[in-house]
Protein backbone atom coordinates (compact mmCIF):
# COMPACT_ATOMS: atom_id res chain seq x y z
CA UNK A 1 0.00 0.00 0.00
CA UNK A 2 1.50 3.65 -1.36
CA UNK A 3 1.80 5.87 1.47
CA UNK A 4 3.17 9.58 0.22
CA UNK A 5 6.58 9.55 -1.18
CA UNK A 6 9.01 6.79 -0.86
CA UNK A 7 12.36 8.21 1.41
CA UNK A 8 13.89 5.79 3.09
CA UNK A 9 15.85 7.28 5.95
CA UNK A 10 18.20 4.71 7.76
CA UNK A 11 19.03 7.74 10.76
CA UNK A 12 14.82 8.22 11.03
CA UNK A 13 14.06 6.09 14.85
CA UNK A 14 10.65 4.87 13.14
CA UNK A 15 12.10 3.47 10.76
CA UNK A 16 14.52 1.58 12.88
CA UNK A 17 11.35 0.87 15.36
CA UNK A 18 9.76 -0.78 12.66
CA UNK A 19 11.28 -0.52 8.92
CA UNK A 20 9.36 -3.25 7.39
CA UNK A 21 6.73 -1.41 5.76
CA UNK A 22 9.28 0.67 4.19
CA UNK A 23 11.14 -2.12 3.06
CA UNK A 24 7.86 -3.45 1.38
CA UNK A 25 7.72 -0.45 -0.32
CA UNK A 26 11.13 -0.12 -1.74
CA UNK A 27 11.18 -3.46 -2.72
CA UNK A 28 7.83 -2.42 -4.85
CA UNK A 29 8.30 0.97 -5.87
CA UNK A 30 12.23 1.00 -6.41
CA UNK A 31 14.61 -1.74 -5.73
CA UNK A 32 17.44 0.68 -6.94
CA UNK A 33 16.86 3.49 -4.77
CA UNK A 34 19.02 6.74 -4.58
CA UNK A 35 18.98 8.94 -1.11
CA UNK A 36 20.32 12.71 -1.68
CA UNK A 37 21.87 13.82 2.04
CA UNK A 38 23.13 17.65 2.25
CA UNK A 39 26.89 16.92 3.32
CA UNK A 40 27.85 14.62 0.47
CA UNK A 41 26.99 12.72 -2.91
CA UNK A 42 24.34 10.03 -1.15
CA UNK A 43 24.04 6.56 -1.56
CA UNK A 44 22.16 3.99 -3.44
CA UNK A 45 19.53 1.66 -1.68
CA UNK A 46 19.20 -2.61 -3.13
CA UNK A 47 16.23 -3.62 -1.56
CA UNK A 48 15.28 -6.87 -3.02
CA UNK A 49 16.94 -10.38 -2.58
CA UNK A 50 18.28 -11.39 -6.04
CA UNK A 51 20.13 -7.58 -6.20
CA UNK A 52 22.14 -7.71 -2.48
CA UNK A 53 22.93 -11.43 -3.08
CA UNK A 54 24.44 -10.86 -6.59
CA UNK A 55 26.12 -8.04 -5.27
CA UNK A 56 27.49 -9.06 -1.87
CA UNK A 57 29.44 -11.54 -4.21
CA UNK A 58 30.76 -9.54 -6.69
CA UNK A 59 33.46 -7.96 -4.58
CA UNK A 60 35.10 -6.62 -7.85
CA UNK A 61 32.22 -4.25 -8.39
CA UNK A 62 30.37 -4.01 -4.64
CA UNK A 63 33.72 -3.24 -2.50
CA UNK A 64 34.30 -3.34 0.90
CA UNK A 65 37.52 -1.53 1.04
CA UNK A 66 36.10 1.95 1.56
CA UNK A 67 34.23 1.05 4.44
CA UNK A 68 31.01 -0.38 5.39
CA UNK A 69 28.93 3.02 6.68
CA UNK A 70 27.86 5.59 4.23
CA UNK A 71 30.52 7.81 4.46
CA UNK A 72 32.79 8.11 1.66
CA UNK A 73 35.75 8.59 4.15
CA UNK A 74 34.78 5.98 6.79
CA UNK A 75 38.63 4.36 6.51
CA UNK A 76 40.36 7.99 7.40
CA UNK A 77 37.68 8.98 9.97
CA UNK A 78 38.33 5.61 11.73
CA UNK A 79 42.39 6.40 12.13
CA UNK A 80 43.12 2.79 12.32
CA UNK A 81 44.36 -0.09 9.73
CA UNK A 82 42.06 -1.04 7.34
CA UNK A 83 40.43 -4.68 8.99
CA UNK A 84 39.44 -7.58 7.41
CA UNK A 85 35.52 -6.59 6.81
CA UNK A 86 37.57 -4.11 4.98
CA UNK A 87 39.34 -5.79 2.51
CA UNK A 88 38.71 -7.19 -1.23
CA UNK A 89 40.50 -10.26 -2.78
CA UNK A 90 43.23 -11.40 -3.07
CA UNK A 91 44.09 -9.42 0.21
CA UNK A 92 40.84 -10.74 1.92
CA UNK A 93 41.32 -14.01 0.87
CA UNK A 94 44.87 -14.21 2.66
CA UNK A 95 43.91 -12.69 6.06
CA UNK A 96 40.64 -14.32 6.51
CA UNK A 97 42.67 -17.74 6.32
CA UNK A 98 44.43 -17.19 8.87
CA UNK A 99 42.03 -17.45 11.59
CA UNK A 100 39.20 -19.72 9.79
CA UNK A 101 40.29 -23.00 11.20
CA UNK A 102 38.60 -22.01 14.89
CA UNK A 103 35.43 -21.47 12.87
CA UNK A 104 34.94 -24.88 11.10
CA UNK A 105 31.77 -26.62 12.19
CA UNK A 106 34.17 -29.14 13.92
CA UNK A 107 36.20 -26.23 15.86
CA UNK A 108 32.76 -24.37 16.79
CA UNK A 109 31.45 -28.00 18.06
CA UNK A 110 33.77 -27.96 21.06
CA UNK A 111 32.05 -24.67 22.22
CA UNK A 112 28.62 -26.49 23.01
CA UNK A 113 30.13 -27.59 26.59
CA UNK A 114 31.05 -23.95 27.95
CA UNK A 115 28.08 -22.30 25.78
CA UNK A 116 25.55 -24.89 27.09
CA UNK A 117 26.56 -24.41 30.75
CA UNK A 118 26.09 -21.14 30.42
CA UNK A 119 22.55 -20.62 28.85
CA UNK A 120 21.65 -23.34 31.09
CA UNK A 121 22.82 -21.01 34.32
CA UNK A 122 21.88 -18.08 33.12
CA UNK A 123 18.06 -19.62 32.44
CA UNK A 124 18.10 -20.46 36.26
CA UNK A 125 18.45 -16.86 37.17
CA UNK A 126 15.62 -16.44 35.17
CA UNK A 127 13.81 -18.52 36.18
CA UNK A 128 14.54 -17.62 39.89
CA UNK A 129 14.01 -13.99 39.08
CA UNK A 130 10.60 -14.69 37.57
CA UNK A 131 10.82 -11.38 35.60
CA UNK A 132 13.97 -10.00 34.19
CA UNK A 133 15.80 -8.10 31.61
CA UNK A 134 16.90 -11.09 28.85
CA UNK A 135 19.48 -8.96 26.83
CA UNK A 136 21.13 -8.52 30.26
CA UNK A 137 21.02 -11.70 32.20
CA UNK A 138 21.18 -14.48 28.78
CA UNK A 139 21.51 -12.44 25.02
CA UNK A 140 23.61 -9.89 25.51
CA UNK A 141 26.72 -11.79 28.24
CA UNK A 142 26.64 -15.19 25.55
CA UNK A 143 28.54 -13.73 22.65
CA UNK A 144 30.94 -11.82 24.57
CA UNK A 145 31.68 -15.06 26.32
CA UNK A 146 31.97 -17.02 22.79
CA UNK A 147 34.12 -13.75 21.74
CA UNK A 148 36.64 -14.01 25.05
CA UNK A 149 37.01 -17.64 24.57
CA UNK A 150 38.71 -17.33 20.95
CA UNK A 151 40.52 -14.84 21.81
CA UNK A 152 41.72 -16.27 24.54
CA UNK A 153 40.92 -13.66 27.10
CA UNK A 154 41.71 -15.15 30.80
CA UNK A 155 39.24 -15.69 33.10
CA UNK A 156 40.18 -12.87 35.79
CA UNK A 157 40.22 -10.19 33.36
CA UNK A 158 36.47 -11.12 31.81
CA UNK A 159 34.41 -8.35 33.73
CA UNK A 160 36.77 -5.63 31.87
CA UNK A 161 36.73 -7.26 28.82
CA UNK A 162 32.93 -7.39 29.21
CA UNK A 163 32.53 -4.03 29.85
CA UNK A 164 34.60 -2.76 26.98
CA UNK A 165 32.51 -4.89 24.72
CA UNK A 166 29.25 -3.64 25.49
CA UNK A 167 30.35 -0.30 24.57
CA UNK A 168 31.66 -1.02 21.39
CA UNK A 169 28.88 -3.13 20.30
CA UNK A 170 26.35 -0.60 21.62
CA UNK A 171 28.42 1.82 19.30
CA UNK A 172 28.69 -0.54 16.72
CA UNK A 173 25.08 -0.71 16.12
CA UNK A 174 25.18 3.21 15.52
CA UNK A 175 27.57 2.77 13.20
CA UNK A 176 30.28 4.38 14.44
CA UNK A 177 32.32 1.44 17.04
CA UNK A 178 35.15 3.74 16.85
CA UNK A 179 34.01 7.32 17.76
CA UNK A 180 30.88 6.40 20.01
CA UNK A 181 33.42 4.21 22.16
CA UNK A 182 36.42 5.84 22.36
CA UNK A 183 37.46 5.00 25.94
CA UNK A 184 37.09 1.68 25.60
CA UNK A 185 38.34 0.97 22.42
CA UNK A 186 41.66 2.66 24.00
CA UNK A 187 41.20 0.64 26.81
CA UNK A 188 41.03 -2.39 24.83
CA UNK A 189 43.62 -2.04 22.29
CA UNK A 190 46.29 -1.45 25.32
CA UNK A 191 45.07 -4.75 27.43
CA UNK A 192 45.34 -6.67 23.77
CA UNK A 193 48.89 -4.79 23.05
CA UNK A 194 50.08 -6.59 26.60
CA UNK A 195 48.15 -9.73 26.02
CA UNK A 196 49.88 -9.57 22.30
CA UNK A 197 53.46 -9.43 23.64
CA UNK A 198 52.31 -12.32 26.66
CA UNK A 199 51.62 -14.67 23.50
CA UNK A 200 54.45 -14.09 22.15
CA UNK A 201 56.27 -15.97 24.85
CA UNK A 202 53.63 -17.85 26.06
CA UNK A 203 51.42 -19.02 22.84
CA UNK A 204 48.23 -20.59 24.30
CA UNK A 205 45.33 -22.21 21.84
CA UNK A 206 43.50 -19.25 20.83
CA UNK A 207 43.09 -17.11 18.18
CA UNK A 208 44.89 -14.29 19.28
CA UNK A 209 48.10 -17.13 19.76
CA UNK A 210 47.40 -18.25 16.09
CA UNK A 211 47.81 -14.61 15.15
CA UNK A 212 50.64 -13.75 16.77
CA UNK A 213 52.06 -17.32 14.69
CA UNK A 214 50.86 -15.96 11.16
CA UNK A 215 52.47 -14.81 8.58
CA UNK A 216 51.46 -13.29 5.29
CA UNK A 217 53.50 -13.26 2.12
CA UNK A 218 56.38 -14.74 4.45
CA UNK A 219 56.31 -11.70 7.24
CA UNK A 220 54.46 -11.74 10.10
CA UNK A 221 51.71 -9.59 11.16
CA UNK A 222 52.65 -6.63 13.09
CA UNK A 223 50.53 -5.34 15.86
CA UNK A 224 48.43 -3.42 14.21
CA UNK A 225 46.71 -5.93 12.55
CA UNK A 226 46.35 -8.19 15.14
CA UNK A 227 44.64 -5.26 17.50
CA UNK A 228 42.12 -5.20 13.82
CA UNK A 229 41.53 -9.29 14.43
CA UNK A 230 40.65 -8.49 17.52
CA UNK A 231 37.96 -5.10 16.95
CA UNK A 232 36.37 -7.21 14.71
CA UNK A 233 35.49 -10.47 16.72
CA UNK A 234 34.15 -7.87 19.43
CA UNK A 235 32.03 -5.32 17.12
CA UNK A 236 31.04 -8.13 14.85
CA UNK A 237 30.84 -11.22 17.08
CA UNK A 238 28.21 -9.39 19.90
CA UNK A 239 25.48 -8.24 17.11
CA UNK A 240 24.49 -11.54 15.75
CA UNK A 241 23.80 -13.15 18.84
CA UNK A 242 22.40 -10.87 20.93
CA UNK A 243 20.18 -9.53 18.01
CA UNK A 244 18.94 -12.81 16.92
CA UNK A 245 18.07 -14.12 20.52
CA UNK A 246 16.17 -11.19 21.54
CA UNK A 247 14.51 -10.82 18.09
CA UNK A 248 13.55 -15.08 18.07
CA UNK A 249 12.18 -14.61 22.09
CA UNK A 250 9.99 -11.47 20.50
CA UNK A 251 8.78 -13.77 17.91
CA UNK A 252 8.00 -16.82 19.66
CA UNK A 253 6.65 -15.16 22.03
CA UNK A 254 3.85 -13.70 19.16
CA UNK A 255 4.00 -17.14 17.70
CA UNK A 256 3.12 -19.96 20.57
CA UNK A 257 1.48 -22.14 18.09
CA UNK A 258 5.12 -22.57 15.98
CA UNK A 259 6.92 -22.11 19.93
CA UNK A 260 4.66 -25.22 21.01
CA UNK A 261 6.11 -27.22 18.15
CA UNK A 262 9.93 -26.64 19.35
CA UNK A 263 9.28 -27.85 22.87
CA UNK A 264 7.81 -30.91 21.81
CA UNK A 265 10.25 -31.60 19.42
CA UNK A 266 13.87 -29.83 20.37
CA UNK A 267 15.44 -31.65 17.33
CA UNK A 268 13.60 -28.99 15.37
CA UNK A 269 15.44 -26.22 16.66
CA UNK A 270 18.55 -26.53 13.87
CA UNK A 271 16.33 -25.55 11.37
CA UNK A 272 14.21 -23.35 12.78
CA UNK A 273 17.24 -21.25 14.12
CA UNK A 274 17.74 -20.56 9.95
CA UNK A 275 14.22 -18.84 10.02
CA UNK A 276 14.70 -17.36 12.81
CA UNK A 277 17.99 -15.78 11.30
CA UNK A 278 16.16 -14.74 8.01
CA UNK A 279 13.53 -12.81 9.98
CA UNK A 280 15.21 -11.03 12.67
CA UNK A 281 18.69 -10.41 10.06
CA UNK A 282 20.51 -8.86 13.40
CA UNK A 283 22.57 -6.79 10.40
CA UNK A 284 19.84 -4.86 8.53
CA UNK A 285 22.62 -4.06 5.90
CA UNK A 286 26.21 -2.56 5.13
CA UNK A 287 27.38 -0.27 2.34
CA UNK A 288 29.80 -0.71 -0.16
CA UNK A 289 31.40 0.64 -2.79
CA UNK A 290 31.23 0.66 -6.70
CA UNK A 291 34.31 0.15 -8.62
CA UNK A 292 32.68 1.06 -11.95
CA UNK A 293 29.41 2.35 -13.09
CA UNK A 294 27.12 -0.89 -13.15
CA UNK A 295 23.40 -1.90 -13.80
CA UNK A 296 21.28 -3.05 -11.41
CA UNK A 297 17.14 -3.77 -12.11
CA UNK A 298 18.12 -1.07 -15.84
CA UNK A 299 19.20 1.75 -13.41
CA UNK A 300 22.87 2.64 -13.59
CA UNK A 301 24.92 3.17 -10.39
CA UNK A 302 27.92 5.44 -11.14
CA UNK A 303 31.46 4.61 -9.78
CA UNK A 304 32.77 5.33 -6.91
CA UNK A 305 29.59 5.19 -5.24
CA UNK A 306 28.01 3.98 -1.86
CA UNK A 307 25.63 0.86 -2.04
CA UNK A 308 23.34 0.09 0.53
CA UNK A 309 23.33 -3.46 0.80
CA UNK A 310 19.85 -4.47 2.42
CA UNK A 311 20.03 -7.55 4.32
CA UNK A 312 16.79 -6.87 6.35
CA UNK A 313 14.69 -6.25 3.30
CA UNK A 314 15.87 -8.60 0.78
CA UNK A 315 15.21 -11.64 3.21
CA UNK A 316 11.65 -10.54 3.38
CA UNK A 317 11.44 -10.59 -0.53
CA UNK A 318 8.66 -12.91 -1.84
CA UNK A 319 10.59 -13.13 -4.78
CA UNK A 320 12.62 -15.61 -3.01
CA UNK A 321 10.53 -16.32 -0.07
CA UNK A 322 7.35 -16.72 -1.33
CA UNK A 323 4.09 -14.92 -1.13
CA UNK A 324 4.29 -15.76 3.42
CA UNK A 325 8.04 -14.53 3.20
CA UNK A 326 6.97 -11.97 6.00
CA UNK A 327 5.58 -14.68 8.15
CA UNK A 328 7.39 -16.95 10.62
CA UNK A 329 6.77 -20.40 9.10
CA UNK A 330 9.93 -22.80 11.61
CA UNK A 331 9.13 -25.40 9.11
CA UNK A 332 10.02 -22.92 5.48
CA UNK A 333 13.16 -24.93 4.13
CA UNK A 334 15.79 -22.04 3.26
CA UNK A 335 18.15 -22.97 0.99
CA UNK A 336 20.28 -19.44 1.06
CA UNK A 337 19.75 -15.73 3.03
CA UNK A 338 21.49 -13.17 4.14
CA UNK A 339 21.48 -13.19 7.70
CA UNK A 340 25.35 -13.55 7.42
CA UNK A 341 25.58 -11.69 4.02
CA UNK A 342 27.10 -13.78 1.18
CA UNK A 343 29.90 -14.38 -1.24
CA UNK A 344 33.81 -14.05 -0.21
CA UNK A 345 32.28 -11.72 2.99
CA UNK A 346 29.88 -14.24 4.30
CA UNK A 347 30.66 -14.24 8.17
CA UNK A 348 33.08 -15.91 9.43
CA UNK A 349 31.10 -16.77 12.73
CA UNK A 350 27.91 -17.82 11.12
CA UNK A 351 28.28 -21.76 12.85
CA UNK A 352 29.09 -20.19 16.20
CA UNK A 353 26.67 -17.89 15.83
CA UNK A 354 24.13 -20.61 14.99
CA UNK A 355 25.22 -22.66 17.91
CA UNK A 356 24.88 -20.16 20.34
CA UNK A 357 21.27 -19.72 19.21
CA UNK A 358 20.18 -23.06 18.94
CA UNK A 359 21.84 -24.13 22.47
CA UNK A 360 20.28 -21.07 24.04
CA UNK A 361 16.50 -21.60 22.89
CA UNK A 362 16.91 -25.12 23.60
CA UNK A 363 17.77 -24.05 27.38
CA UNK A 364 15.05 -21.38 27.47
CA UNK A 365 12.55 -23.79 25.97
CA UNK A 366 13.16 -26.66 28.55
CA UNK A 367 12.45 -24.59 31.27
CA UNK A 368 10.16 -21.92 30.65
CA UNK A 369 8.18 -23.32 27.79
CA UNK A 370 5.29 -20.56 27.95
CA UNK A 371 7.93 -17.59 28.45
CA UNK A 372 6.35 -14.15 27.91
CA UNK A 373 7.87 -11.06 26.59
CA UNK A 374 7.48 -7.13 27.04
CA UNK A 375 7.30 -6.31 23.12
CA UNK A 376 5.99 -2.73 23.76
CA UNK A 377 8.44 -2.04 26.78
CA UNK A 378 11.19 -3.24 24.81
CA UNK A 379 14.45 -1.15 23.79
CA UNK A 380 15.83 -1.46 20.32
CA UNK A 381 19.57 -0.34 20.08
CA UNK A 382 19.53 2.97 17.83
CA UNK A 383 21.40 3.02 14.34
CA UNK A 384 20.68 2.23 10.76
CA UNK A 385 23.17 -0.93 10.32
CA UNK A 386 21.90 -3.48 13.53
CA UNK A 387 18.51 -4.44 14.95
CA UNK A 388 19.07 -5.54 17.89
CA UNK A 389 17.01 -5.21 21.48
CA UNK A 390 19.43 -3.89 24.23
CA UNK A 391 16.42 -4.53 26.98
CA UNK A 392 13.54 -6.75 26.61
CA UNK A 393 12.16 -7.83 30.08
CA UNK A 394 10.94 -11.56 29.94
CA UNK A 395 8.56 -13.44 32.08
CA UNK A 396 9.46 -16.87 33.10
CA UNK A 397 6.25 -17.76 32.71
CA UNK A 398 5.90 -20.70 35.78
Amino acid sequence: MRSGPLHYDPMDRATQADPYPLYRRLREEDPVHFVERPNDRGFWVLSRFADVFAAAGDTATFSSAAGLTFEDDEIARLGLAPTLVMMDRPEHTAYRRLVSRGFTPRAVATLEPAVRAFCRDRVRLITEAGRCDFIETLAGPLPTLVVATYLGVPEHDRSRFDEWSSAIVSANAAGDAVHGAVDAVSALYGYFTELVARRRVEPGDDMLSDLVRAEVGGAPLDLAEILGYCFVMIAGGNDTVTGLLGGSAVLLAQNPEQRRALTEDPGLLAGAVEELLRMTAPVQGLCRTTTREVTVGGTAIPGGRKVHLLYGSANRDPREFGPRSEALDLSRHIPRMLAFSGGPHHCLGAAAARLQGRVALEELLAVCPEFSVDVDGGRLAPGPFVRRYESLTIDAGR
